[in-house]
């Protein structure tokens, strides 16, 4: 006997009699999405911040000592490896130079340095670029190591991206223009010998190598910061023709003269004021005074520049001056 469709319950099964009379069981759609909804309750685990959950993985489970105290975690280094083989050998790390990231540390110096004992160490066939990417980082300590650890992960591919992330960091704008402000602005310090000062001068340049002055630009700072008696001394020398020359003629002959000046050793007033004074000898006679004896120095020094010039086995026109100028100095010294 067949049920009747309109008193059916959706959500349950019911019977009917197929052609040879057996009862079937007949189950409907919503009856078959219950039974589904159930079974997944029945499955689905505990907890998985319950300890008794956890099964056989450990790392389901975290106590709060395990939470307070994490793992170690390494950040990724700013250096993308590179794909090519290269063997440090032991002893060249102690050799390298150490940058700690302090104002007093010229990173241009620096990186020279580093690039020194690269250049010693290098081996057949290893390329430098790669070889000053990986040492590089064994160089910085301190605040350096801090800054090369913030990088971003894997942002620097070439040697020339590092040592330009290094110079923005450590040489900023500020210092440059310190520096070049030196240059410009330079002035000889009191009783301040030739070389001394040319000395100096040339320490200045060299700490801001990429100040953008042309040459006759750095001659014309150290002329205008020249005393009165180094201005005579340089004209003496040249025959007064030392705005004649060509800038770089200029530059060679400053060092020249700051090297001749290497051997005048000219007292300064601090070490004559530290001297005995002279007083009468015991025979009556009196020594030397002091223009006489600076005198005898200035000869001394005109045969020592001549001395000079003698031994170049080939002579330039300026080097003929200078020769004609000793001997003015010469006969100056005995007037």
């Amino acid at each position: 006997m067949a049920p009747l469709p309109g008193k059916l319950n959706p959500c349950m099964p019911y019977w009917i009699r197929d052609q040879e009379g057996r009862l079937v069981r007949i189950e409907t759609p919503r009856a078959i999405e219950l039974e589904i909804i159930l079974e997944v309750m029945e499955n689905q685990p505990e907890d998985q911040h319950s300890q008794h959950g956890q099964g056989n993985d450990p790392n389901l489970y975290r106590s709060m000592r395990d939470r307070m105290h994490p793992p170690r975690m390494s950040a990724p280094s700013c250096i993308i490896p590179p794909t090519e083989q290269l063997i440090i050998r032991p002893h060249i790390v102690p050799l390298l130079p150490t940058f700690h990231g302090m104002e007093s540390e010229n990173p241009y110096a620096h990186i020279k340095e580093f690039e020194d004992v690269c250049n010693t160490f290098q081996e057949g066939g290893t390329a430098i670029e790669l070889m000053r990417l990986k040492l590089f980082p064994f160089t910085l300590k301190d605040k350096a190591k801090i800054w090369l650890n913030s990088l971003r992960p894997r942002s620097i591919r070439t040697w020339t991206e590092l040592q330009a992330d290094f110079l923005k960091k450590f040489f900023p704008t500020h210092r440059t223009n310190g520096l070049k402000r030196q240059i410009s602005n330079f002035s000889a310090r009191e009783n301040e010998k030739f070389y001394e000062c040319w000395e100096r001068y040339m320490e200045a340049i060299n700490a801001c190598p990429h100040h953008d002055f042309d040459t006759w630009l750095l001659v014309g700072y150290f002329y205008d910061g020249m005393s009165s008696s180094m201005k005579q001394i340089l004209e003496t020398m040249c025959g007064g023709d030392f705005m004649s020359k060509n800038p770089e003629e200029a530059m060679d002959f400053l060092s020249y003269v700051s090297e001749v000046s290497r051997g005048w050793d000219e007292p300064t007033n601090k070490e004559i004021g530290k001297r005995p004074v002279q007083q009468m000898s015991k025979g009556g006679m009196y020594n030397l005074s002091e223009d006489m004896e600076m005198k005898a120095k200035v000869a001394a020094m005109a045969r020592k520049i001549e001395e000079m010039e003698l031994r170049k086995s080939s002579r330039s026109p300026s080097y003929f001056r200078t020769s004609t100028t000793s001997q003015s100095l010469l006969h100056m010294s005995v007037v």
